[in-house]
């Protein structure tokens, strides 16, 4: 049991099914099953292609952005080399093709198997650069005011930790995360799927935001500003009729009373929870220089982790 505001929190976690789907992740880095149709895949992409022809299968490709969380491109050639040593795949790229391959590369997130979200969506700073404490202690940081963070806005599912989302930019040059939440709720919409709630701090309490959530049949569970008005030419614009009675509700109710009556601790295990997670597995320095690649890279990082956790959660339940 833990404790929230005085009262016992029951854990109703299944600790050994956690377990299970903890220790089946590791089976994903050397899980080569899916590639023994490696001549099946490559035939449709150099179907019609001119020039040199793929020798590596794309599904390969986004195995190895995984193992890019730890390796750098001339271990993965290495690596590469010695799975076709041992016969487990037909060819080894060199790391010039693998740079050509992996940098820039945004894979397609698997959509969730379920049809009701519930989702969370918050933002976090990535490093951009990999200097360690004691250089910049000896001699200082002389790029410190140049040097900006990677942002990566995220949604995700606050049940299943499922991430349906992300949006990742330089600071100072992407979308706000109320509009990028706003796009992530409007494509599940679109894509079949029912979102039952959206829970977001301050930074989410936007008429825009409001707006996308009435359109989509969603709860809100939005912490209201302070300041927040409920009249003025503000109110009559899109969501502001949304917003105005959240605003009214969150103000009769009081904090803890609206917290409680919408969970909205809830919004944790879908934000907080898996930027720890991430960072904890990969680590919070960035090691790319392009704008390009360090948009990838950390687009990457938070693709890799869905992945791991969708790999280890569907064999964790097979037979036997």
């Amino acid at each position: 049991m833990t404790q929230r505001w005085g009262k016992p929190h029951p854990d109703r976690r299944d600790w050994p099914a956690y377990n299970e789907a903890l220790v089946v992740r590791g089976e994903f880095y050397l899980d080569l099953t899916p590639f023994r149709a490696w001549g099946t895949e490559l035939a449709p992409m150099n179907r019609g292609k001119r020039g040199g022809q793929y020798r590596v299968p794309e599904s390969f490709v986004r195995w190895l952005v995984v193992w890019k969380q730890w390796v750098d491109y001339r271990g993965l050639e290495g690596l590469t080399r010695k799975l076709v040593e041992l016969g487990l795949i037909p060819h080894a790229p060199d790391y010039t093709t693998l740079w050509h391959r992996l940098h820039g590369l945004t894979p397609t997130l698997r959509l969730p198997r379920i049809e009701e979200l519930e989702l969370a969506s918050d933002g976090t700073g990535l490093k951009t650069t990999n200097a360690g404490e004691y250089r910049i202690l000896r001699y200082g940081d002389p790029e410190a005011r140049q040097r900006k963070h990677l942002v990566v806005v995220m949604t995700a599912d606050v049940r299943r930790k499922k991430v349906v989302g992300i949006e990742v930019h330089i600071e100072g040059k992407g979308h706000s995360e109320s509009g990028t939440a706003a796009a992530h709720v409007r494509t599940m919409v679109d894509r079949g799927h029912r979102v039952r709630k959206f829970y977001g701090d301050g930074a989410y309490d936007t008429r825009a935001m409001f707006a996308a959530l009435r359109e989509t049949g969603t709860e809100p569970a939005i912490k209201i500003a302070k300041n927040a008005q409920t009249f003025g030419h503000h109110s009559t614009r899109p969501g502001g009729g949304a917003r105005r009675r959240a605003v009214r509700e969150y103000r009769r109710l009081g904090y803890r009373t609206w917290a409680e009556r919408k969970s909205y601790g809830m919004r944790w295990p879908g934000t907080e929870g898996i930027f720890s997670a991430v960072k904890r597995k990969f680590g919070e320095n960035t090691v790319a220089r392009s704008p390009v690649g360090l948009v990838a890279e950390g687009y990457q990082r938070f693709w890799a982790y869905d992945e791991l956790r969708e790999y280890g959660e569907a064999l964790s339940v097979r037979p036997g």
